[in-house]
């Protein structure tokens, strides 16, 4: 039985005393964490407010960064390290978010390289795949999702500490959301994917999550599917009553 886990990204939104604020609220409440998993992925600017504000509330809440870049250090202006969102208290990263790989034509292959680098400094990777929707109207969607997941994870072994996540792009920051059936389809497609390239052990544990409009009035319909283990949030993580009655659904 895979545990669901819900993720907050909160993009570029939100100031030092805002982020602060809404981690303290979303630690303050009601959780029970035995049967859910909570995740926040603040700005760069923000990872140390929020981490502080997690080990102050003692609870188990990961912290993800947005991105991070390939090298460790060097002359990169505006870039940012693993080792810089390790030591700012980040425990995870997400990668390939849609909203890279279109506005900041990131790669699948560059993807990769921060894959690697990601789980070889021991975070754990929320990995994003998804299809435009001249993509889906071309009725090539399945093929799209795969061809980002196998070239994000080529020479990937271990996808122990890997979470995925399908996020039609036409679904994000849109306020349309993919049907429950459309997701579970994607959803299966993708763990049946895993099953061939690594083993079923590998396809049955690994967390498959949602991204793509989540509200709270339609992650219960979401999560009634077989392979969607949980969601990637944005705009409802923003605020906490929205994002707790999502994390509780």
């Amino acid at each position: 039985m895979r545990k669901p886990l819900i993720a907050g990204n909160w993009k570029m939104f939100l100031n030092v005393t805002e982020a602060a604020e809404l981690a303290k609220t979303v630690c303050n409440s009601n959780i029970d964490y035995s049967k859910t998993d909570v995740m926040l992925a603040p700005s760069f600017t923000n990872i140390s407010v929020v981490s502080a504000a997690l080990k102050s509330a003692g609870k188990p809440v990961a912290l993800a960064a947005q991105n991070v870049y390939t090298e460790e250090n060097g002359a990169f202006t505006g870039e940012v390290s693993i080792p810089m969102i390790k030591s700012a208290g980040a425990d995870a990263v997400i990668l390939g978010h849609s909203e890279r790989r279109i506005i900041f034509k990131e790669t699948d292959e560059f993807i990769n390289v921060k894959v690697h680098k990601s789980l070889g400094a021991g975070l754990t990777v929320v990995l994003c795949v998804g299809e435009l929707l001249q993509e889906r109207e071309a009725g090539v969607a399945f093929e799209v999702v795969l061809a980002q997941l196998g070239k994000s994870l080529a020479g990937v072994n271990d996808l122990s500490k890997v979470v995925i996540a399908y996020e039609p792009v036409w679904a994000i920051g849109t306020g349309k959301t993919a049907s429950p059936g459309d997701a579970q389809a994607m959803h299966a497609v993708i763990r049946g994917f895993i099953a061939r390239i690594y083993n079923n052990s590998a396809a049955e544990s690994i967390r498959i999550l949602y991204g793509g409009s989540v509200k709270p009035d339609n992650i219960a319909d979401l999560m009634k599917e077989t392979d969607v283990d949980g969601a990637l949030v944005g705009g409802a993580s923003l605020k906490a009553d929205s994002f707790l009655k999502i994390v509780n659904y």
